[in-house]
């Protein structure tokens, strides 16, 4: 049986989440790919290096995170929270967040092992969506 979960529940999802489908507009059409996230204080936290996704969300905003919490085909919960990206830009604040990121996922990947190395490599993008609708469903 469908339900659909309240705010509070779908924020729970949210919130205890790590690895979530951003979807966002590349070339007039839909476009999701996975990243690695925390929520706080109302808005989703990552980061990227330069590539198709910081620039389709430079170019239009608006964003979504799905995030689902499967346990079998007939048991899951899904939320879906929408908002618009913002890179963060100031140096305490992009410190700060990096390390929150590096606290919940302690192993790099190795782009990002690369940067950290190379002078020359590009810099990571730190960036926040502003969540102004949570939404969630959930098959019992």
């Amino acid at each position: 049986m469908f339900v659909r979960l309240n705010e509070e529940q779908a924020t729970t999802i949210l919130s205890s989440g790590r690895i979530g489908r951003l979807g966002c507009i590349v070339d007039g059409g839909p476009y999701v790919v996975p990243i690695s996230y925390y929520f706080a204080d109302g808005s989703i936290y990552s980061h990227s290096l330069p590539g198709l996704k910081t620039s389709a969300l430079r170019e239009n905003p608006k964003a979504c995170l799905q995030v689902d919490v499967v346990e079998n085909e007939l048991r899951w919960k899904s939320a879906l929270a929408f908002g618009v990206y913002e890179a963060v830009t100031k140096p305490n604040e992009r410190g700060d967040i990096l390390n929150k990121l590096l606290a919940r996922f302690p192993l790099l990947t190795p782009v990002e092992s690369t940067i950290a190395t190379d002078a020359a490599a590009p810099p990571v993008i730190v960036y926040r969506i502003r969540v102004e609708r949570i939404t969630g469903m959930a098959e019992q």
